[in-house]
């Protein structure tokens, strides 16, 4: 037994020694592609020294005596901090991920390819003022400095994901930083979508006025019956009843978020007579799809113009949210209607031609080849037509809303290949106050935004990307797809850049937005029929008009506001019928959680707490109540509707143009009423709260659920690794708050926190380094860096860290200072 024993411990020793070895090992390979901060770096194809300070929070500060020095440190601090993610971004707008991750990707290979959004970056390179072009080179060689520095010095290639992926790695180029803009499109797509979305409820839904209720607009001068979407496209009636196809969306790895998580954003600004300071105030919090690291990284530089601070996005050599000494500047997401699904009507005597008002023309094709690791690769047919490149049936169900014979093509804003939306962020940088800001706007091409201005005298707001010029006879008006032969429906070009809505110097002092409609113009000057918002901008305009001056302190207060004002104004109206109706009942029953839930719900001031349960219940009823409006007219494309839509509840509830008819059962003899519905899904929500977190409904807690999943997109879902890799806390919030923190929809957990401000920022201009930002993560995508997630719990509590242009201030509590010198020097 003895002997036994001590052979136990021999292997039990031997085992954890060869742990501790191979755990040591791994470390120390992933630790060489840390950064060193505090270093002196000789660098080819630099002019001017650059050097790169490390605040505290390791937000670098970088000075040069020449702009393109400057540009050439953000390209190096870029490639220092978050290599990984710029070579993943680079490959997913090249279409060529499945060359390191295999068969997982090749559908989102496909689909990239066929928008050919890379091809149209490198020819949009030659349409750059010669600013822009000379910034894009500068960064490019920062870049590539870095990437030298790593194979020279064997800095563990980079990154530690490089030790799991063999990921070749080739010199960045101008044309890659033009490509991420146009992938950052392709995040910020919901037209498409929703065009085929409206189609496919138009065919399943008999009596079409209910589209109305589904698929409401936004509250304003109604806009006239369209038709029925069989009427404008011949055989759509064979699609009545077609299923989803499926797609690539729900890959963590890929840029299509599906409906309702493409784009958010917050963003307002106070004149000089709405402050209490005296200065003009702005705020922005732009939302986008959470990732550890986060898309935002925070960066000053100082240009010639001035020095600059803000949110950038790795690849890109631009501040897109930010402010200077004199000017500040925020975006919001526009849901300006920038594209358009064509029918393609096939040569049913020779597939490879297309019909045309001039007849039929060939298709433009060509053909490219996808290399899949460990598998064969595939070649691609890609084809355009005169209006926009093919598609297939897969995506986003496009096959479900396209007849035998026909294929769909798009229409987009972002397939211009003289795009100079990269110029025009470059002049938004180097302007000095709203009027030279709305002239650089004029370059944006896509995605469209809706740029918040404000200067030390005054604010603004202008809708900046093109516009496209459609003819008044359009057979959808753009709503839904249409038939690509037809003149009528094919574009006209693009509007003037006067047609963009803007508003300078607003009487009242405040100009914002939450993705709520700006405008009620007559189509084609509509801008959209289809905005992101309609709850928020409620809540923002109460705490706007609470005050008549603002300061930072109640613009952040603002930003991080949690009150629903869709619970405030839902709950009183579903529950009318219910609320102190209930009869006693034993613990345990449906009746008793029933009394109880109410009764929680009852004394809610519409607050979601993360640590309430109000909130949980009150998302999980009318998440039920949808689903049983929905699910008897609609069948499996119930399932396409994965977020509560709030004017549809309304719209039912008050039963607006005979919209309570979505109450009845249409399958069931007897007739059920919306109470009956609004207590069939409490009962419902109950139930599968009961199941999935127990039976004591006043210990439920909405942040339980409600976790903010900033997950590594490959890393993500790898067991024990993923506790390293995946940033999650629970958090307040919810839809249709101001602190905006969108939930999944779908899943076993359709409450996790999926999509919301990565960034925040509110600067001040009475005391500009007083002003503050914020990102959701950390600054650096090494997830041994204590930089990592240094930032996520100041996001969560609601904090931030100091905007300053002070470089005394910066280099107090440095944690080092990079200097890169010209070689020779």
């Amino acid at each position: 037994m003895v002997k036994i024993f001590r052979w136990l411990m021999r292997i039990t020793v031997a085992v954890l020694v060869l742990v501790g070895l191979v755990v040591g090992a791994v470390y120390y390979f992933a630790s060489r592609s840390l950064p060193d901060y505090d270093k002196r770096l000789t660098v080819e194809g630099l002019d001017t020294p650059v050097e790169i300070l490390r605040d505290h929070s390791n937000v670098p500060h970088i000075f040069s005596d020449d702009d393109t020095g400057v540009f050439f440190g953000l390209g190096y601090a870029h490639a220092q901090d978050r290599l990984w993610q710029m070579m993943v971004m680079r490959r997913t707008v090249q279409g060529r991920l499945s060359e390191v991750f295999g068969a997982r990707t090749v559908e989102i290979d496909k689909l990239l390819r066929r928008f050919d959004l890379y091809r149209l970056a490198r020819t949009s390179v030659a349409a750059q003022d010669a600013d822009t072009l000379a910034a894009l080179e500068a960064y490019a060689a920062g870049v590539n400095a870095r990437l030298d520095e790593i194979n020279r010095d064997a800095l563990g290639r980079g990154a530690p994901e490089m030790f799991l992926f063999d990921m070749p790695i080739a010199p960045w180029h101008p044309a890659d930083s033009i490509a991420v803009i146009k992938l950052m499109a392709v995040q910020m797509m919901s037209q498409l979508d929703r065009e085929v979305l409206r189609a496919r409820l138009s065919l399943a839904l008999p009596d079409k006025a209910r589209l109305a209720d589904i698929l409401p607009d936004a509250p304003g001068t109604g806009v006239g019956a369209l038709p029925d979407y069989a009427a404008l496209m011949p055989g759509a009636d064979t699609l009545r009843f077609a299923g989803g196809m499926g797609g690539a969306a729900n890959d963590p790895l890929s840029p299509f978020r599906g409906p309702g998580l493409a784009n958010a954003s917050n963003g307002w600004a106070a004149a000089p007579s709405r402050s209490a300071s005296g200065g003009t105030l702005l705020a922005n919090d732009p939302h986008l799809g959470f990732s550890a690291p986060s898309i935002w990284y925070l960066a000053r530089l100082e240009l010639s113009s001035g020095g600059v601070i803000g949110g950038t996005i790795p690849g890109m050599p631009l501040v897109l949210s930010g402010r200077s000494d004199r000017l500040g500047w925020g975006l919001t997401s526009s849901y300006l209607d920038d594209l358009d699904v064509m029918i393609e009507e096939l040569n049913p005597d020779n597939p490879e031609q297309y019909r045309t008002p001039d007849g039929f023309q060939p298709f433009e094709t060509r053909r490219s080849i996808i290399e899949i690791k460990d598998s064969a690769p595939v070649t691609l047919t890609l084809r355009w037509s005169e209006n926009g490149p093919v598609l297939p049936g897969s995506h986003a169900d496009l096959g479900t809303i396209t007849p035998p014979g026909h294929v769909a093509a798009v229409s987009w804003t972002a397939l211009d290949d003289q795009d100079t939306t990269m110029s025009a962020g470059l002049g938004l940088m180097r302007a000095r106050s709203i009027r030279e800001a709305m002239v650089a706007g004029e370059k944006f091409v896509a995605p469209s935004q809706n740029l918040i201005l404000a200067d030390r005298l005054d604010v603004a707001m202008k809708t900046v990307g093109a516009m496209p010029r459609r003819n008044a006879n359009h057979d959808s008006q753009g709503r839904m797809p249409a038939l690509g032969a037809v003149e009528h429906n094919r574009w006209q070009g693009r509007l003037s850049y006067d047609a963009n809505p803007e508003f300078i110097a607003p009487s009242g002092g405040i100009v914002g937005n939450t993705n709520n409609k700006l405008v009620e113009r007559p189509f084609p000057l509509h801008v959209s029929f289809d905005w992101g918002d309609t709850q928020r901008v409620q809540r923002w305009t109460r705490l706007m008009q609470l005050r008549h001056v603002h300061s930072r302190d109640s613009f952040v207060e603002a930003q991080l506001d949690t009150v629903s004002v869709t619970a405030r104004t839902l709950l009183p109206l579903v529950g009318k019928d219910l609320w102190f109706t209930g009869e006693a009942a034993p613990d345990g029953t449906t009746e008793r959680r029933r009394h109880m839930a109410l009764e929680l719900l009852a004394d809610w001031n519409g607050e979601m707490n993360e640590y309430l349960p109000e909130p949980l219940i009150y998302m999980a009823w009318m998440r039920a109540l949808q689903e049983r409006l929905v699910r008897d007219e609609l069948g499996p494309l119930a399932d396409e509707l994965t977020h509560v839509e709030p004017l549809f509840i309304e719209r039912v509830f008050r039963d607006v143009d005979g919209a309570g008819a979505w109450c009845d059962v249409i399958h069931s003899t007897p007739r059920e009423t919306c109470s009956d519905i609004a207590r069939m899904a409490l009962d419902d929500a109950l139930t599968w709260l009961t199941e999935t977190q127990g039976t004591a409904i006043e210990s439920l807690a909405w942040g339980d659920l409600h976790q903010a999943t900033h997950d590594h997109p490959v890393l993500g879902e790898v067991p024990l690794l993923r506790y390293f890799v995946n940033i999650r806390q629970s958090t307040s919030g919810g839809d249709n708050t101001l602190n905006r923190a969108k939930t999944a929809g779908k899943g076993a957990n359709p409450f996790r926190n999926v999509h919301g401000a990565g960034f925040r920022g509110v600067y001040d201009f009475a005391d500009p380094d007083s002003s503050v930002f914020v990102i959701s993560t950390g600054q650096s995508g090494h997830v041994l860096s204590r930089h990592y997630d240094d930032m996520a719990t100041l996001w969560r509590r609601g904090e931030y860290i100091p905007m300053s242009l002070d470089t005394d201030l910066a280099r107090a509590a440095s944690v080092g200072v990079t200097r890169l010198v010209p070689k020779g020097e």
